[in-house]
């Protein structure tokens, strides 16, 4: 029996998204006993599936392959020994088989997950690598817990404002950085006490103000590679920083953490247990049908637009939440 195709991206040689992102007609895969085959609604967007493109990722897909890791869609089929989800079912997925910027995904039942009523498939295609990245780096991690406070580093981007939804709602105090007035009203609308221009010169001082001189309990660090000695500096005593995301090096004052004993620790989602995933899931869907898990999309591509939004995801000024495509 012949296959079914669809419309997908494809890339065929790493290189620049502008440059190996083509919207091409491919045969549309089928599920293994363990697999889920979604229609795909809508595709999120990462900076890793931009390193994926590039070639710059420790582990490199075999050429050529679809792109994304994340999306959101309903259940067209599924393999025989899958018995967590029936055709018909909204699901969102990370971490999937096949590349979700297509018209049909792969993925495997145990990174596919049920997505609430309360939030569209479009929302849903925002949830998988930067909630679960912000829940492990908050509750895996460091162990956040309420009353603590938390600084979060580039909150207006997809990661840090499911920070800051996931933290407001553990009752932490929320402080957030952002580089424009729009993603700072943004962060604060999202839960945040405090908001703080990381553009403006003083900016870590006026965080210290804010903590009356003694400093954080937790920072999740996306920008490493630009901002960790001064995380150093605004830690409080035993306080804690996760480094979520790095382009570069940098140099740092080791001594500045030894009087407070505060840490610096590094995370990949890839590196999630089972029990993990399994806790994960359930909080973002409590969150979700709690009201306060509510993904900001910043702005939606065509599928012929895939490779404009990997560029788009790399940039860094402006972000302002979640950057899909629409297959």
């Amino acid at each position: 029996m012949a296959g079914r195709f669809m419309r997908a991206v494809q890339v065929a040689k790493f290189g620049t998204p502008l440059d190996v992102m083509h919207l091409t007609t491919v045969l549309q895969p089928k599920p293994g006993s363990l697999q889920v085959l979604i229609k795909i609604t809508a595709s999120g967007v990462n900076p890793v599936d931009t390193y994926l493109v590039e070639g710059k990722y420790a582990t490199l897909p075999s050429l050529p392959f679809v792109p994304g890791k994340d999306g959101a869609g309903v259940v067209e089929e599924i393999g025989k020994d899958v018995t967590n989800f029936k055709v018909g079912d909204h699901v969102y997925c990370t971490f999937t088989d096949t590349g979700t910027c297509a018209e049909y995904a792969l993925a495997n039942s145990l990174r596919t997950f049920r997505l609430s009523s309360k939030l569209t498939l479009e929302e849903g295609a925002a949830l998988g690598v930067p909630y679960a990245t912000a829940y492990r780096a908050l509750i895996h991690k460091v162990h956040a817990e309420k009353g603590q406070t938390v600084l979060v580093h580039g909150a207006s981007g997809s990661v840090g404002l499911a920070a800051v939804q996931i933290a407001h709602a553990k009752g932490l105090k929320v402080l957030g950085t952002a580089g424009t007035t729009e993603g700072l009203d943004l962060v604060k609308k999202n839960g945040a006490t405090h908001v703080f221009n990381h553009r403006k010169a003083g900016y870590i001082d006026e965080i210290l103000a804010s903590t009356g001189g003694c400093g954080v309990d937790i920072i999740l660090e996306m920008v490493s590679h630009v901002n960790l000695n001064n995380d150093l500096i605004l830690m409080n005593a035993r306080g804690k920083t996760v480094i979520i995301g790095g382009r570069g090096d940098i140099t740092v004052t080791p001594r500045l953490m030894m009087g407070k004993e505060s840490s610096v620790t590094g995370m990949a989602l890839a590196n999630a247990t089972e029990a993990e995933w399994t806790d994960i899931s359930a909080a973002l869907l409590n969150g979700m049908e709690a009201d306060w898990l509510k993904p900001v999309i910043q702005k939606q591509y065509e599928l012929d637009g895939a490779a404009q939004a990997y560029h788009d995801v790399m940039q860094t000024t402006g972000h302002l939440g979640k950057l899909i495509i629409k297959p």
